[in-house]
């Protein structure tokens, strides 16, 4: 029993971890916890005595359990023509949860989470385990049923594929608030040259719905011109915002009549808004953690 107890005190002290590569690879704050139990299963049936390294053990095996999970997802997802983006990370910009920091650590916006929903199974696990938590190729490799070197070019190419799809972001908090502020402000203003002037020319505004897509919709707009036509999204009536971190980076939260509608994350880059995520699917939003009414 009392192994067992230190065992499970061993396991706590990496749940942080744990769920933080799991929620790189899935996307999914549900199915992130969903890994997490089950890597505490095994490691409670497991022998491990001659296991020299615990968290790593622990890492490798959370990756297996992640790469198995994103490929039977169902073909639903990966046909559908509707975006899904990943379950946002919520907090207070005034917060200090070391559980969410974790999450949100390394730059993991949304944006860069929606790149690494492109990726297939065996790419996206050695680009997050390598690239973002270190894990060498010699331990990759097996996860994936590759050697090594295979494993590398598996990296190789994902990363390549992250670095054209997604943004280098500004890290300076204030100004990403005031940047995402100003937009705000000129879209209850009506004030379209303002809009298109924050919007970085190529600017992608993604908005997920669920099934409660508007008919006609398009969930997915590109250019400056383009989303700033559809600011009426920030600026209906009857609707109050509050200003959140979302995933790190300014974000903020909208409700209606004290339920919460929408999350919105911003990416910023060079001063102006490259992205746009728009969350509003009722049945997420109503799981989503890190939202207080």
């Amino acid at each position: 029993m009392a192994d067992q107890q230190l065992l499970a005190q061993r396991f706590e002290e990496q749940r942080g971890r744990l769920r933080a590569v799991a929620y790189r690879m899935l996307g999914s704050l549900a199915e992130a916890d969903d890994a997490v139990q089950e890597a505490w299963l095994r490691l409670s049936r497991a022998d491990t005595d001659d296991v020299a390294n615990l968290a790593a053990w622990l890492t490798t095996v959370t990756g297996r359990i992640c790469l198995d999970m994103l490929r039977s997802r169902t073909a639903r997802r990966e046909e559908s023509l509707e975006v899904r983006l990943p379950d946002p990370v919520i907090s207070g910009e005034d917060d200090s949860d070391p559980e969410h920091e974790a999450l949100t650590a390394d730059a993991v916006g949304l944006a860069l989470l929606v790149v690494l929903e492109t990726l297939n199974p065996a790419e996206r696990l050695a680009f997050v385990l390598h690239d973002l938590f270190g894990v060498p190729f010699t331990e990759i490799g097996p996860i994936v049923g590759r050697t090594p070197d295979a494993a590398k070019m598996l990296a190789s190419r994902a990363r390549r594929r992250v670095r054209s799809g997604a943004v280098e972001p500004d890290t300076d908090p204030r100004r990403q608030r005031e940047v995402v502020d100003a937009f705000l402000a000129a879209a209850r203003a009506g004030d379209f040259g303002a809009l298109v002037e924050l919007l970085d020319p190529d600017v992608v505004l993604r908005a997920d719905f669920g099934a409660a897509a508007p008919s006609g919709f398009a969930p997915l707009i590109r250019g400056a011109d383009q989303v700033a036509g559809r600011a009426q999204l920030f600026s209906r009536s009857g609707v109050s915002s509050r200003h959140a971190l979302v995933n790190g980076a300014a974000g903020v939260l909208s409700w209606r009549d004290g339920r919460l509608t929408a999350v919105l994350g911003f990416t910023v880059a060079h001063g102006k808004i490259v992205a746009i995520d728009v969350l509003a699917d009722p049945e997420r939003l109503s799981r989503l953690e890190g939202v207080a009414g």
